[in-house]
């Protein structure tokens, strides 16, 4: 199977506080499947899609009431990662004390692209990551 056939991946959460969890455990997931076809070129790569997973789904339970939705794809040079929630409001920097507030930061290093569209029911999270 070719790396372009590997099947995206979508996962719905409740919004619970396990969910941050589940949502990595899900990324690890898809990400050793990608991997027994097209190794990451770099192996931080994996960790840093994970990270960025972890962030987001984290942001979704503490800022965005109820459900999300997490989707992961084979991109051309990449992983792209989107994630689904319940609030229309776009994620900002939040300067925090004791090393709370650095997660929007981090999804913004250490990808290749971010963006987010807003919409009736919430919005979605669109990150490319390099793999």
């Amino acid at each position: 199977m070719a790396a372009q056939e590997i099947a995206d991946r979508l996962v719905r959460f409740t919004g619970a506080l396990g969910d941050v969890t589940g949502a990595r455990l899900a990324a690890e997931a898809y990400l050793r499947d990608l991997a027994r076809i097209l190794p990451p070129a770099v192996p931080d790569h994996r960790d840093d899609i994970l990270l960025v997973v972890t962030e987001l789904a984290a942001n979704c339970v503490e800022y965005a009431p109820g459900p999300f939705e997490l989707r992961l794809s084979r991109a051309f040079d990449g992983v792209h990662v989107v994630l689904r929630d319940t609030s229309p409001v776009p994620p900002k920097p939040r300067a925090g004390r004791g090393g709370r507030g650095v997660g929007w930061y981090l999804v913004q290093t250490l990808s290749h692209q971010v963006g987010v569209i807003t919409h009736e029911q919430g919005k979605d999270v669109h990150v490319f990551l390099p793999w």
